[in-house]
Order: C-alpha cells, then structure tokens, then sequence
C-alpha cells in the first residue's frame, strides 16, 4: 500500500480552483434535474409495476427465440437479457391491465412454455398501488435523511457547517439520478439504497474535513480563510484518498462479478464514492467561504496559543 500513499505533507492548492469548478458542479447539477424532468429514469418493476421471472435451463438459449416466442403472447413490452451463466434469464415483463390476476396469467403463460425445460427461480409480481407506495417510501427515506443530516451536522458544528453538508449531500444525489437518467439503467428499489448509502459515505467524507477546519480554525488565528480550508484538506487528503481508493476496488469486483442482480446498487456506489470523495474537497469546504464562515463561530476559540500557531502555518498553506 506505501505505493499508493501520499506525502506526509501536501501542498494542493484546492480552493484556488473552487470558483470554476462550483460553477461546474452547479451546471451539471441543473442538467441532472433537466435530464430528470425531460428523459426520465428506467424504473423497474418495483417502481412501475409489472412480472420479473428469473429462469435456469439445462443448455444456453437463444435469445432471439425467446423474443419471438414471448412476443407471440401479447404480453407487452418485455425484455429478456442474459446473467451470469449462459443459461440464466431475466425476463420482464410491464404491468398488465386488469389487476394481480393479469400479472399472474403472464406468468402461468410462461410456465406452459418453460416449464418443462427451465427451473423457474424466482418469480416477482407488483401491483401498480404497491409500486406507487414504494416510490413514495423512497422519496421519503432520501429527504427524511438530508433533514437528519441538517439536524446533527447543526448540534454537531455550527449552521454553516449543516447548509454545507446538506447541499453537498444534496448535490451527490442529483448527480446520481442524473447519471440513471442519461445510462437508463435500472432505477429500482437497490438504487434506492444505494441512494441512501452515497448520502451516508458523502456525509462521513464531509464530516472528517469539517472537523479538521474546525480544529484549524481554533488554532490558527491569523491564516486567511482560503489558506485555512487548503492546509486542512491537505491533512486529510492522504486518508480521504486511500479510503475512496479500497472502496472502489471491492465496489469493481462487485460490479464485474456479482450478476445483473446487483449491478444498478454497485453502478451506482462506484459513482457516488467518486463524486462523494470530489465534492467533500470542492463542494464542501468552499461552502464555508460562500457562507461568510467567521472564526468567532467556532466555539472554544481561544486566544491561548493562537498566534504562534498561526505562525507556523502560514509556511504550508502556501503552494
């Protein structure tokens, strides 16, 4: 691992960029919620209703046969896409009119085709009420957690501290369902926790720089604010790095090798450890410049030991 350490010491001067890059991140913000509101997501059936069926045949498939065969039945939209060994399937299948007996004539209509030659695995039927009530619990669950973020981040710090790590929260999960919305890959109920796991990785990556600026902020007295936010997030960039570094990589394996099952939940952590990492550095800490942060808002700013302290960092902050 020593190859992928860091200096003891960096001298990055982030916040020299802060302005072009929170720019940035405010135009593709605003195109994620454009892309949202225009193309949409690829919900799946937890969200829009419908029939999953997961089979296992003896022998690899045809595919195409498959299309035509299922085509036949009048069931629809239905996509049909290989996992993990040739002979698995996904089949699905949208909402069909007239109720859960509908639902389940699809499936009894599959059975009589495949019942002989596949072993059905699994079999998932939702209801256009349940998938509206999961939708709305979704919905809930994000904005229940930014509001409980808000709260602690405030008790924790100070009010500059919780708007700051709810709007860098807030702009990860924008990012995120733009993303689903320009791939179209399947927005289900595990891109929800997955949601729901990126607010809390972008939280615990804020929350270690904030602590660092705060204990800054009480011992150098005379450092610009600017210079203050560089040599802490340089402290921490070492581990900030290093933490994002060995959860990508178990987030790959993940994503290569663990099936279509899970892949829009490891998609979507592989980007949000990505954009998590970014904005703690240049979302987050620039906030509190934004913010007008004044020291005399940190409580416990003594005066005892400022000035020397002071003293000694002006010498790395500078880049």
């Amino acid at each position: 691992m020593k190859l992928l350490s860091l200096p003891e010491q960096t001298r990055i001067p982030f916040m020299r960029y802060r302005k072009p890059v929170m720019i940035g991140s405010l135009i593709l913000s605003i195109l994620s919620i454009v892309l949202f509101g225009t193309i949409g997501m690829n919900y799946g059936i937890d969200f829009r209703g419908g029939t999953m069926v997961e089979l296992r045949f003896e022998e690899p498939v045809d595919i195409a046969e498959m299309r035509s065969e299922i085509g036949s039945l009048n069931l629809g939209d239905v996509q049909i896409v290989e996992f993990g060994d040739p002979t698995d399937v996904m089949i699905r299948i949208e909402e069909q009119p007239g109720g859960e007996e509908a639902q389940q004539r699809g499936v009894i209509m599959l059975r009589e085709i495949y019942g002989e030659t596949a072993d059905f695995r699994r079999v998932e039927v939702v209801g256009p009420r349940v998938s509206g009530e999961l939708a709305q619990a979704g919905a809930i669950a994000v904005v229940g957690a930014l509001l409980a973020i808000m709260a602690y981040i405030w008790l924790r710090f100070e009010w500059h501290f919780a708007v700051g790590a709810v709007v860098t929260t807030a702009h990860d999960v924008i990012l995120t369902i733009g993303l689903f919305s320009i791939t179209q890959i399947e927005f289900n109920l595990t891109s929800i926790a997955a949601v729901l796991t990126i607010v809390g990785y972008s939280l615990n990556d804020t929350v270690v720089v904030y602590d660092r600026v705060r204990e800054n902020l009480r011992r150098y007295k005379r450092l610009p604010m600017p210079d203050l936010i560089d040599l802490s997030i340089n402290q921490m960039l070492s581990r900030t790095l290093m933490t994002s570094i060995t959860t990508l990589l178990a987030l790959i394996a993940l994503f290569v090798f663990g099936g279509e099952v899970i892949r829009s939940f490891t998609f979507a952590m592989i980007w949000g450890v990505l954009v998590g990492t970014f904005s703690s550095i240049f979302i987050a800490a620039p906030l509190l410049i934004t913010l007008n942060m004044r020291r005399g808002a940190v409580a416990g700013n003594d005066e005892e030991g400022g000035d020397e302290a002071s003293e000694d960092a002006s010498e790395p902050a500078k880049a």
